[in-house]
Order: structure tokens, then C-alpha cells, then sequence
């Protein structure tokens, strides 16, 4: 991983003359009041390093007549340089060949020379900042898309199975009525069929009756014939003979008589009360059936849509299955480190929920998988973070190998190197010169 290892700058911005030689591994704080010359410090080799679209709009100081001059040796051996009335780059290797911005493109990320910009992402930009990094941003963009529209079918699916059952609920039971519609013409061929049966019942009444006429008539031909029998003593054959006859057909006819009388006994007739009744109140029973089947409809619906809704549970499962899959196979730069629902978070907790130096961590260790070759980064106005939080990011910036150049509005011992007046307190100083192509410096105090 490639550092910075020293830094001269004069007249950038509010820097006269300073030279820095920031820790190899850890944390260096350049602290002072407001408007010394700390940010102007990181701001110098952010130009130096990061290329001309980070120049600053004024990047001479005003009160100095002297182009702005840039000198940093990085850790590979390295020095870049930017001087003159335009500022020109100068890109030297060890052993002496030139090179340009191309060179220091590949091996400078450029959140490194700016990481507050990262830190002040919104937390789904942080996320896909990642994501793009370790190279499954698209892949986990598509399971998020399905993901949120299973959630999104599945939602509105619940919401009509709750509104279904509800309805059901409401929805009167006819206990008396049916399970199918009745039928008006199903009725009267019922009722038809009734009349038609009593109908034959009257038949047989009325067939009861003339046989009873009949055996009336034939008593009375008996008499009549009995009568004058003492009289038609020459006619006693034949009216006996009749007389059998008509005796015979006398015994025949009572017998059918017995018999039809019997049959008439048992005869009952059918009431069709019920079913005129029915007929009268078809369009009450269907309604009722009508209800019944629409509630049971309703209650088939919604048995359905839950299990509609059971079976994408199990589908948006899935997709988060293969989203902890997908990030549990990448490398992530941070032990501890995930995405959960497009949100970074770390240990479990989100970006608001991280303390100061566990955002540091973070932000340090994504800047580092972007460019494994950079092994630095800037910071701007640590002043935001207590003391505690800037040794434990400081412990674990050494314990990885890091360099972090950071400014605090502060002049306290925790502060590495104290800028006023665009001097660096307590070092050599330099003094403006009139040539531009190699600074002077001399001992001062302030």
C-alpha cells in the first residue's frame, strides 16, 4: 500500500510554508484555530495527488506574489510536484523517469483524498458504494427489485385475504335455506306431478261410485225380476236362468265393489300446500341461498389469497436467502460488515447507530477495498469526535497498516502537528522567495 510520506506546500491557499512528515501507520491530526491553514494542508495534496479537478478556485494565497508550490514524496519513492505560474505536474520514480496523472490514477482512490464525502452519503449510497466495490452490486440490486415486489404482491394480497374473511364474517348464515337455488319450473312439474297422482286418486273415487250405481240398478232388476216370476211360470227357465246370470254378475260386482272400496280406503291425498308455499317465497329462499353460497365464496377466496400469501413468504425467503448467500460468499473489506434491506451496517447497526469510530472504520476499510494500492485517506474537521473515538479508530488504523491525515480545531496534545498563520508551530518555516523552482527555508519562531 503506497503513503504519504512527506509534504512541502507554500502559498496554497492559506499555507506560507509548511512541511509535513504524517505517521507511516496510524493517525496524524493536523490541529490549530480556524482559519490557519489546516484544511489548506489537506487541500494541497488533494491536488497534488487527485489531479487538476481538485485545484482550487484560488489556489495562491492573496497576500503572497509567489505561484503555489507542491511537493509529495510518497511511500513507493515517488515525488510529485506542482509549480510555476500554471502549476504543472511533475511526476518523478526513484530512478528519475517522469511520469503524469495517469500513474497516480492507479493507485489513488478517490474517496481516499476525500472521505467525508463518503461519510456524508445517505446510507443507501454508502450501501452501493460497497456492493459496486466487491463487484455484486447488480446482482443484489435484482434480488432487492424481487424482493421488494414479492413484499409488494404479498402485502396487497394480505390486505384483500383480511378484507375477504372480514366480509365472510359479515355476511349472514340461512341455516333453513338450501344448498342450490330452487328452481321455479322444477316446483310446478312437482306440483303437476302431485295433481296428476290425486287426479287418478279421484278416478278411482269416481269409478267406486258408478259401480255402486250399477249394483243399485241390477238389485232393482233382481226385484223386479223375482216379482213376476209367479207370473211368467212359462218364462221360469229362462228368468232363472237370468236370474244366475244376473246373481253372478250381482257377486261380482260386490266383490269389485269390496275391493274398490278398500283400495279407496287407503288412498291419501297429497298436500302440494308446501310447494305452493315455495313457489310463493322462491325469491326469499334463493336470496337466502344466494347469501350462503356468496359467503362461502368469500370464505374460498380468502383461503386461497392466505395461501397466496404463504407462498410468497416462502418466495421472498428465498430471495433473502440468496441475498445472505451472495454477500456471505463476496469479500467484504470489514469483518462484521453486510448490507440488510440496501442500508449498510456493521456489527448490525446501521450508519446512525455506529459510533464515531466505528464510522470511521467503516468508511476507511471501503475506501481501502476500492483501491487496495492506497493506503491513506483524508479527514476534514475532526473536531466532530471526542477523544475516545479518535484513539480507537487511531489503534486500529495501526493495527491494519493505514495512514489517516485528519484536521481538528483544536490545539491539544492530541493534535500531531499545530498550524497558525500558515506555518506549522515549532518547525522551520519558509520564507517566500522570488524563484520559483526550489523553496528556501529557515529556522523561525512565531
Amino acid at each position: 500500500m503506497i503513503k504519504i510520506s512527506r509534504l512541502e506546500a507554500e502559498n496554497v491557499k492559506r499555507i506560507k510554508a509548511v512541511k509535513v512528515e504524517p505517521t507511516p501507520s496510524g493517525l496524524t491530526i493536523i490541529g490549530g484555530n480556524n482559519g490557519q491553514g489546516k484544511t489548506s494542508v489537506l487541500d494541497a495534496i488533494t491536488w497534488a495527488l487527485g489531479g487538476n479537478k481538485y485545484k482550487p478556485s484560488e489556489p495562491q494565497r492573496r497576500e503572497s506574489t509567489i505561484p503555489p508550490y507542491l511537493s509529495v514524496e510518497l511511500s513507493n519513492g515517488l515525488v510529485v510536484e506542482r509549480k510555476g505560474k500554471n502549476s504543472s505536474l511533475k511526476v518523478i520514480d526513484p530512478q528519475g523517469n517522469s511520469a503524469g496523472q495517469a500513474l497516480l490514477d492507479e493507485f489513488i482512490a478517490e474517496l481516499a483524498l476525500d472521505l467525508p464525502k463518503f461519510m456524508t452519503m445517505n446510507n443507501k449510497d454508502k450501501a452501493n458504494t460497497l456492493l459496486q466495490i466487491i463487484g455484486v452490486g447488480d446482482k443484489l440490486y435484482e434480488l432487492e427489485r424481487q424482493e421488494t415486489e414479492l413484499y409488494s404482491k404479498r402485502h396487497a394480497i394480505g390486505l384483500i385475504a383480511d378484507q375477504k374473511e372480514k366480509f365472510a364474517k359479515e355476511m349472514p348464515r340461512y341455516s333453513d335455506a338450501p344448498e342450490d337455488l330452487v328452481s321455479a319450473s322444477a316446483l310446478i312439474k312437482q306440483q303437476q306431478e302431485i295433481l296428476a297422482r290425486n287426479g287418478e286418486n279421484q278416478r278411482k273415487r269416481e269409478r267406486v261410485r258408478n259401480i255402486e250405481t250399477d249394483v243399485r240398478r241390477q238389485e232393482d232388476v233382481v226385484s223386479t225380476r223375482k216379482a213376476t216370476i209367479a207370473d211368467l211360470e212359462q218364462k221360469l227357465l229362462e228368468a232363472k236362468e237370468s236370474l244366475v246370470k244376473a246373481e253372478s254378475r250381482l257377486v261380482e260386482l260386490n266383490s269389485d265393489l269390496e275391493t274398490a272400496r278398500k283400495s279407496v280406503k287407503e288412498l291419501e291425498d297429497e298436500s302440494t300446500a308446501e310447494i305452493e308455499s315455495s313457489i310463493e317465497q322462491i325469491e326469499e329462499i334463493n336470496r337466502k341461498v344466494r347469501a350462503n353460497l356468496d359467503r362461502e365464496k368469500a370464505i374460498d377466496d380468502a383461503r386461497g389469497y392466505r395461501d397466496e400469501y404463504r407462498d410468497l413468504t416462502t418466495q421472498i425467503e428465498m430471495v433473502r436467502k440468496q441475498k445472505f448467500d451472495l454477500l456471505a460468499g463476496a469479500k467484504l473489506p470489514l469483518e462484521g460488515l453486510s448490507v440488510e434491506d440496501g442500508e449498510l451496517t456493521y456489527n448490525g447497526d446501521k450508519w446512525d447507530g455506529m459510533s464515531g469510530s466505528d464510522q470511521l472504520i467503516v468508511a476507511t476499510a471501503i475506501v481501502r477495498k476500492l483501491n487496495p494500492k492506497c493506503g491513506f485517506v483524508l479527514l476534514d474537521k475532526l473536531e466532530q469526535m471526542d477523544l475516545n473515538t479518535l484513539q480507537s479508530f487511531g489503534k486500529w488504523l495501526e493495527q491494519e497498516g493505514l495512514q489517516a491525515i485528519a484536521t481538528r480545531v483544536s490545539t491539544g496534545d492530541e493534535c500531531s502537528i499545530i498550524i497558525d498563520d500558515g506555518y506549522v508551530v515549532g518547525d522551520l518555516v519558509a520564507e517566500p522567495v522570488a524563484r520559483e523552482d526550489e523553496p528556501k527555508w529557515k529556522a523561525g519562531e512565531f
